[in-house]
């Protein structure tokens, strides 16, 4: 049974390009993560850049990091719940693309 996973894309007023992603990433979902991916960077130029916004997952497992570091070239960003980015610097994740908390309200 997959784990619960909403994605969302779009384009923010500056052109950014975004992927959003609500719930947990596991092995369970992280096929329609990469597809969400793959179709953003398809129907852009060869040098789309994707902001990546996880800032409502509370959970990621190696399955998710692994598809974050294949496609590092292609991510501008990567905004993150807190509670997460004590995991994507130990994995190394923040060496290869430019990852941030999201504020606190």
């Amino acid at each position: 049974m997959a784990t619960p996973l909403s994605l969302h894309t779009g384009r923010r007023d500056d052109g950014t390009v975004l992927l959003s992603a609500i719930g947990e990433l596991d092995l369970s979902n992280i096929d329609a993560f990469t597809a969400a991916f793959a179709a953003i960077v398809g129907n852009g130029t060869p040098d789309q850049q994707v902001t990546v916004d996880f800032t409502q997952v509370e959970y990621l497992d190696s399955g998710a990091i692994n598809a974050l570091f294949e496609h590092a070239d292609r991510i501008r960003r990567i905004i993150v719940n807190p509670i997460l980015m004590s995991v994507l610097t130990v994995s190394g994740l923040t060496s290869v693309a430019t990852v941030e908390a999201a504020q606190q309200d």
